[in-house]
């Protein structure tokens, strides 16, 4: 049985906790397809809107009432709870209606990164609600957390975008896996921590997903990366005239392409460079393609795969 990991873009989740219970049904049902397919089926997720849902809500609370303000760290827990049951709970459920006798977990995933990040030294990532400066200033002595400017609309956090260096719970996520479940993992990137004194520690910090889902198939020795995202192929001069689709890249292509600025930072960029670490360590290919033509992808009769 092929074992792939699934990266799941924002378009497969939703903004609101509504909106997502219908969503992931959809999604749920070409996750399913794939198992279907053969496939064993590990699946990563973003947590944008939702973390920052989470994080806004006691940012909000922690102004107007005696109610301090939650960590980062924890903030990530709890959308890697949410979005983690939704997500289980549709696969399950349609497992069910197809009588396919198959279970679905959810592991709440810590992401071991350095202390010694170059991320930590310069942190750049804006999360949660916009403050005054008056606020931000007051906030940033009280917690020691960095708050910048953004674009005149106000100050607001910034955490670290650290690079992901071992995933605590993989012994779990293979067990599982070899016992023939379905399972989410490293949700929103996974739950960004360090280790000191053998102990790990929590830390103010987003973890790119796509970056952590390479590093799960690497330490996974899955077969294949797949990021599904908004569009069916990778394309260049992206929106113009000139737009060109690819069916293939190699890792060479890959590159120049990155050197003429052909993919967004904020959108194809960061799912290229993982597809290139995850080729590059494995020798495996990469996919990358939309939800709703994933298994078309993985058959070879759509997407971009990236290959060595």
């Amino acid at each position: 049985m092929k074992r792939i990991v699934v990266a799941l873009g924002g378009n497969a989740l939703g903004s609101t906790p509504l909106e997502q219970l219908n969503l992931v049904k959809k999604t749920a049902s070409a996750l399913v397809d794939l198992a279907v397919e053969g496939y064993q089926v590990v699946i990563g997720h973003g947590n944008g809107p939702q973390v920052g849902m989470i994080n806004n809500a006691f940012s909000i609370s922690s102004l107007q009432e005696d109610i301090p303000e939650m960590p980062f760290a924890e903030c990530g827990a709890m959308s890697q709870g949410y979005i983690g049951y939704h997500l289980q709970q549709a696969i399950q459920n349609e497992l069910s209606k197809r009588k396919i006798a198959k279970k679905c977990a959810t592991v709440i995933t810590q992401v071991i990164v350095d202390k010694k990040d170059p991320g930590f030294q310069n942190p750049t990532k804006p999360v949660g609600i916009f403050y005054s400066e008056e606020e931000a200033k007051e906030r940033a002595s009280k917690t020691n957390d960095v708050y910048v400017e953004d674009a005149g609309r106000g100050w607001r956090k910034v955490v670290a975008s650290p690079i992901p260096v071992r995933i605590q719970e993989l012994d779990l996520v293979r067990t599982l896996c070899e016992q023939g479940s379905i399972v989410i993992t490293i949700g929103g990137g996974g739950i960004p921590v360090i280790e000191e004194d053998g102990q790990l520690k929590g830390v103010s910090a987003v973890i790119d997903k796509d970056n952590a889902s390479a590093r799960l198939a690497i330490d996974l020795d899955a077969e294949e990366l797949v990021i599904l995202t908004a569009v069916e192929k990778v394309s260049i001069n992206y929106h113009t005239p000139a737009q060109k689709d690819l069916a293939s890249l190699t890792i060479e292509e890959a590159k120049q392409y990155i050197q003429e600025n052909q993919f967004s930072p904020g959108s194809m960029l960061p799912k290229i460079q993982a597809c290139i670490k995850y080729v590059e360590e494995t020798g495996h290919s990469a996919l990358i393609t939309s939800l709703e033509k994933a298994k078309d992808g993985l058959a070879g009769k759509t997407g971009t795969i990236i290959t060595k």
